[in-house]
């Protein structure tokens, strides 16, 4: 009988790494409850319980969320979206600045509380300094502090104001459609 060699990262798990990896998988990339991960493993002739997923999800989910942002380190997209959000902290009025790139990987995401210049200047310099590249083309929507930082921060970068970026009532806006929640940040 030979035995396998399983990554020490799995060591002592009843399952099979694959089936691991899945139930983390299904749970953090699909807006699926741990009772409905339970259910797709069972179709699939996998009995295992909603706790154990958690479980799983809690130890191995920060793990794989770690590999995919090294294995796509320098090869982000030339495209990036910058956007932001009014938050309310302990009462006071705050913005959530978050850009990502056209294939929805979250660069970088800052809270401040000011809404200027500055503030979008100190996020661009955040930006380059974390990611080493300048992009090909910023889309924003249409606060004119983008537009003053990126003169000074990245003049030579092209920038595109997008009117389905502003937010509107009747429709999904920017918000919705690009940023995905998850137990461990925004995808």
């Amino acid at each position: 009988m030979t035995s396998s060699v399983r990554e020490p990262l799995y060591r002592r798990h009843r399952f099979p790494d694959e089936v691991i990896a899945h139930a983390v998988w299904l749970y953090s990339r699909f807006p699926l409850s741990l009772r409905m991960v339970e259910d797709l493993l069972a179709a699939r002739g996998i009995i295992v319980s909603h706790q154990t997923v958690r479980l799983w999800v809690e130890k191995f989910g920060r793990y794989f969320a770690y590999e995919i942002q090294r294995r796509s380190a320098g090869k982000l997209g030339v495209k990036w979206h910058l956007d932001e959000v009014v938050i309310s902290i302990g009462g006071k009025k705050h913005w959530l600045w978050r850009v990502v790139d056209q294939d929805g990987f979250v660069l970088d995401v800052l809270v401040q509380s000011r809404h200027n210049t500055k503030a979008a200047k100190r996020l661009m310099r955040k930006l380059l300094k974390g990611q080493g590249n300048s992009p090909r083309v910023m889309i924003t929507d249409k606060l004119r502090s983008y537009g003053a930082a990126k003169r000074d921060i990245m003049p030579d970068i092209s920038s595109v104001s997008s009117p389905s970026m502003t937010p509107s009532p009747t429709s999904f806006t920017f918000h919705a459609t690009t940023f995905h929640p998850t137990p461990y940040g925004i995808l």
